[in-house]
């Protein structure tokens, strides 16, 4: 089958299109920032169309020729997530009118039997909705919490379980839930698309076991080995403070913890199994929670994740490209130049600086970067908690704590932009280069565009401290590349 995928950049996204590639597909992709794909290892086995899923001509231009359509796009990141995803469906069900798409495949999630839905999981809802009204077979495959390595879900879960070894839990933690694999979901993804034009319909989803969120979190921390949680339930908590504490505990932004812990409210559990009478279940039958949560594990302890929930940004996301060589023209951007020569070659420092953030930290006081990232975790930004997929490399369009690592052309540029809570818009740049008598010469530029007055205010209050967080960054790691080369030199 010709398949396109919209969302191939997100979670799910990046992990179906390799597996329909396995299963003989053809597989084309719409995406916003194609040089996000520049690495992954099927990038030569597909068709890649830049654009938008709010666009409609570049939404007709991927669906041309095509014929399953995957729907994988979802704007919890905004706070307009409602009215960007209608629009976002309504563009892809008129391009399926206007063209010779045969079927829609969409993953959305489980609806609870009470009336009142979350305006995440209404939204979820709508869309399905939109797409099926395109008048060709569409399949709605609704799941719960997708557990795998680096999905929101499963990140919240853990670190919940991780770090608080007591914590009070809100009753919503005695609702049932259904997890599901994230291989059982790629399974019944791929299969999708090949049933006969005849099977239409939505089609719950899930693992055979029906757990509470409060046995989730005990049966996790038997399997990562942890001393059991002492989880106590307490009525209080409502569904936003709850959210605002997973915020600070989690790596899970506030904007996408409001809507996760909205839909936990209600009890999400499959009605029936009715999808086993087209698609069959996986060989060896559906996972269990337990060997999903040490598949999950081990693929973290591997730093084996292909795709993290923190991959993906929203459609028509406000922060654009900075050029190489930006010519600002009636616009005040504010610029931080630092350079550091060392004894290191270039080859060891682009080490140092592909491996920053994370573990690794950001080589300059560590007490300020924690606290900045506090101050933006409290105001709903990402903070500091988001890590990084793979301890000593990076890949464009993943996110780096705070940052997201928009160009990389390794060893020489490593381009991040800024996804904290700022007045305005900032890049940090780190670059090597040979130096004019041997070793390395370390560039580095923060570059600041400010949103009107209080922009501007912002950089003149920040602009005192960068000698002590950037001037401190340049030094340091000069400092551990010239070490690193120290001790091979002594080693050898």
């Amino acid at each position: 089958m010709r398949c396109v995928v919209l969302g191939a950049t997100g979670y799910i996204g990046g992990r179906l299109v390799p597996e329909l590639l396995d299963a003989g597909h053809q597989v084309r992709v719409l995406a916003r920032s194609p040089e996000k794909l520049d690495e992954v290892p099927w990038r030569d086995q597909i068709d890649v169309v830049e654009g938008d899923v709010t666009d409609p001509v570049s939404v007709a231009h991927a669906l041309s020729d095509q014929q399953v359509v995957y729907y994988l796009i979802h704007s919890l990141t905004r706070s307009d997530f409602v009215v960007v995803d209608r629009a976002a469906a309504r563009n892809v069900a008129d391009a399926v009118r206007a063209s010779d798409v045969q079927r829609i495949v969409y993953l959305g999630g489980i609806v609870p039997e009470e009336k009142e839905l979350s305006p995440h999981l209404a939204s979820r809802t709508e869309v399905g909705q939109v797409l099926a009204g395109a008048g060709v077979p569409t399949i709605v495959l609704r799941a719960a919490a997708i557990i795998g390595s680096g999905s929101a879900s499963f990140e919240m879960l853990r670190h919940l379980s991780e770090r608080l070894p007591a914590m009070v839990m809100p009753r919503w933690v005695h609702n049932r839930i259904q997890p599901i694999a994230v291989r059982d979901v790629l399974h019944y993804l791929v299969r999708a698309a090949e049933l006969p034009s005849e099977i239409s319909g939505e089609f719950d989803i899930g693992g055979p076991d029906v757990l509470t969120y409060l046995d989730m979190m005990r049966r996790y921390a038997v399997v990562a080995g942890l001393p059991r949680r002492v989880l106590v339930p307490v009525p209080v908590l409502t569904p936003w403070l709850s959210a605002q504490w997973v915020n600070l505990v989690t790596p899970v932004p506030k904007a996408i913890a409001v809507p996760l812990v909205e839909s936990l409210v209600h009890e999400v559990v499959c009605r029936d199994h009715a999808v086993a009478d087209h698609i069959p279940d996986p060989d060896g039958g559906r996972t269990h929670y337990e060997h999903a949560v040490e598949q999950a594990l081990g693929r973290l302890r591997r730093a084996e994740m292909p795709t993290r929930w923190s991959d993906a940004t929203a459609p028509a996301a406000p922060s654009g490209p900075l050029p190489s060589d930006p010519e600002w023209t009636g616009a005040s951007v504010y610029q931080d130049v630092r350079e550091q020569s060392t004894t290191a070659s270039p080859e060891m420092l682009w080490d140092v600086i592909e491996s920053i953030g994370g573990e690794h930290g950001w080589y300059s006081f560590p007490l300020a970067w924690s606290v900045r990232g506090w101050a933006d975790q409290l105001v709903g930004g990402a903070g500091l908690r988001r890590g990084r997929r793979d301890p000593r490399r990076l890949h464009v369009g993943e996110a780096l704590d705070w940052w997201r690592v928009e160009h990389l052309d390794r060893p020489r540029l490593l381009r991040l932009r800024a996804e904290m809570q700022l007045p305005g818009r900032a890049w940090l740049e780190l670059g090597a280069e040979p130096g004019p008598d041997g070793g390395a010469v370390y560039r580095q530029r923060v570059v600041f565009e400010p949103c009107g007055l209080t922009g501007q205010l912002y950089w003149a209050v920040v602009f005192p401290f960068h000698q002590l967080l950037f001037g401190g960054m340049a030094r340091n790691i000069t400092s551990a590349a010239g070490r690193q080369a120290a001790g091979d030199r002594s080693g050898s």
